[in-house]
């Protein structure tokens, strides 16, 4: 068995929650081993920008 990650990242939480239930769905029962979440905002000429991110690790 190997360890992987698969990265994320979104500019609004429900999208990031919908694209890693997804991917979560395409997984074998119970090979997840950890979901590491971020979030980060910054400004620019439009705003805030915010960036929502999740890292599953898993085994294949």
């Amino acid at each position: 068995m190997a360890i992987q990650v698969k990265c994320f990242d979104e500019e609004h939480e429900l999208d990031l929650e919908t694209v890693v239930n997804e991917f979560l769905k395409t997984l074998p029962y119970q090979s997840v081993v950890d979901i590491k979440y971020s979030i980060s905002h910054f400004s620019d000429t439009e705003g805030q920008v915010y960036s929502y991110s999740a890292m599953v690790i898993y085994e294949t």
